[in-house]
């Protein structure tokens, strides 16, 4: 299937490993240029190497949660490519915390999680509308709640800031979606929460319908078609990829 990317311009944020790495490698396949964003440079430049000539990538060094990084980061876009197609909005991480969390955990929490990526995204809209198109995907978490985790309640205020953005945007041609992953294969997966083979083999026999953990490419692959022009239709809409792990059916 030809997913008409060529040529368009994509950012991916927290794009130095796991699942923004993969979806950078699958847009970058598919003929996006690319803005790469991490704080860890000699990552970025690492996947640069990989990636094929046609995507151009631009190396966006930043701490993505600077009350200046929306601005700075158009900036860099019009200069180098002068627009922006495409947005995945992937940077942040889990917060589980032991007892209630304390207050400065939850609003640090909400800053990495929502705020950094709002303000990303409503710097690049304006470029979005001008051109009659955009594709803005977010990268959440899990809506039900396992323990206390100061990272849920953000991922709740994407999903809902998603779709009120998805029904302000829809007649400018912008599509605003989110994907919650299950587990699936990453740095935080592996390092801090099943850092082993046997325990990840266990936690996916007792909760993965599937039967096994996913890998990143089996996101990436997702978020690369609601980037596309052929998902026109699909917005406002929350994705779980988690091999069926999620219990509630909605």
């Amino acid at each position: 299937m030809d997913l008409q990317l060529q040529g368009k311009v994509a950012l991916v944020t927290g794009a130095s490993a796991g699942l923004g790495r993969a979806i950078a490698q699958e847009l970058a396949a598919e003929g996006c240029r690319l803005a790469i964003l991490a704080r860890r440079r000699p990552l970025l430049e690492a996947l640069a190497t990989e990636l094929p000539a046609s995507a151009e990538p631009l190396i966006i060094e930043q701490d993505f949660t600077a009350k200046d990084a929306g601005e700075r980061v158009r900036d860099a876009m019009q200069a180098r490519f002068g627009r922006c197609d495409i947005l995945v909005n992937n940077a942040g991480s889990s917060r589980p915390q032991e007892g209630l969390g304390s207050d400065e955990a939850w609003m640090d929490a909400m800053e990495i999680n929502f705020h950094a990526g709002r303000r990303i995204t409503h710097a690049l809209v304006p470029l979005m509308q001008a051109q009659k198109f955009g594709r803005i995907i977010n990268l959440t978490g899990q809506d039900e709640a396992w323990m206390i985790n100061a990272a849920n309640a953000p991922n709740g205020a994407v999903h809902i800031w998603a779709k009120a953005l998805s029904r302000t945007l829809g007649r400018d041609g912008i599509t605003v979606n989110s994907i919650p992953p299950g587990r699936i294969r990453s740095e935080q997966i592996d390092a801090r929460i099943l850092p082993t083979e046997e325990a990840r083999r266990t936690w996916a026999e007792a909760q993965v319908p599937v039967g096994y953990i996913g890998e990143a490419r089996d996101l990436a692959v997702l978020a690369t078609f609601l980037a596309s022009p052929l998902a026109h239709y699909i917005t406002g809409q929350v994705i779980h990829v988690d091999g069926g792990t999620r219990r509630f059916p909605h």
